[in-house]
């Protein structure tokens, strides 16, 4: 019983560590750090390393700096595309080392599995921070940041203390995921046309708003065609939910309206 529940626990952990390196890898090193050094958390060998003061210090200064740089508009998001390449090997080293004293085998799988698990996350994290973006106003900024840092506290606090109950919801987050971020991504797909239409490189948004085709001028030959040529187009994120039921509506109608031929 004793080494399931140990087994539980490191998995636990392992899972935990990634998952909020995806979300602040350096307020998930400070939790830790700290965490360890006062005695709170008994860290494995390998993790040990954040236990330095050096660690903690140079951990808590960049996490300063994240606090401020992820609320503000913009600056957010280029802190999340130059941190892609920072969080994910960073919450695969991690996890590797939260395994304890195993088998180089045992370890690099942990370290795969962990780094993908900081890639999803960073993923939704920096995807939904860059949807937030096209709101003006700030208070979403502040909102989303402030929730990322309290859930990566209260989850490293739920990995370590409710194993069990962490990973119930851990397989939960990634059942959201799965079905969250193609939504996502057709959102984001949404936003770079139509930065590209601004600036001149394609009017291929403009074309799909305005019911027109973007190569030649002649309509689809049956409704069908028409509706699969609008599937294609949301698909892809040319057009939003609203926009592909109101123009699927006026095809139909229109078809439907065409004299017989």
């Amino acid at each position: 019983m004793d080494e399931y529940q140990q087994l539980i626990s490191v998995i636990s952990l392992t899972m935990g560590v990634a998952w909020a390196s995806g979300l602040n890898l350096y307020a998930a090193i400070l939790v830790l750090g700290l965490g360890g050094s006062v005695g709170g958390i008994d860290l494995p060998d390998n993790l040990a390393v954040v236990q330095d003061p050096a660690v903690i210090l140079a951990a808590g200064l960049m996490y300063a700096v994240e606090f401020f740089a992820d609320k503000i508009p913009g600056v957010d998001t280029g802190w999340d595309a130059l941190h892609t390449f920072i969080r994910i090997p960073a919450g695969a080293l991690l996890a590797a080392n939260t395994v304890g004293d195993v088998s180089p085998a045992l370890q690099l799988a942990a370290g795969i599995v962990g780094g993908s698990v900081t890639s999803v996350t960073h993923a939704a994290k920096s995807s939904t921070r860059m949807l937030i973006n096209t709101s003006p106003e700030p208070v979403s900024n502040w909102l989303a940041s402030i929730s990322e840092d309290v859930a990566v506290f209260g989850g490293l606090w739920m990995a370590l203390n409710h194993p069990v109950l962490f990973l119930i919801g851990f397989v939960a987050f990634l059942l959201l995921l799965i079905w969250l971020l193609p939504k996502l991504w057709r959102g984001i797909a949404r936003i770079f046309r139509k930065i590209g239409q601004w600036l001149g490189l394609t009017s291929e948004t403009n074309d799909a708003m305005m019911g027109e085709p973007a190569v030649e001028p002649a309509k689809p030959t049956s409704l069908v065609d028409a509706l699969q040529g609008l599937d294609s187009l949301h698909q892809s994120g040319a057009l939003s939910d609203a926009e592909y039921a109101t123009a699927k509506a006026s095809v139909i109608a229109e078809h439907t309206n065409a004299p017989a031929v």
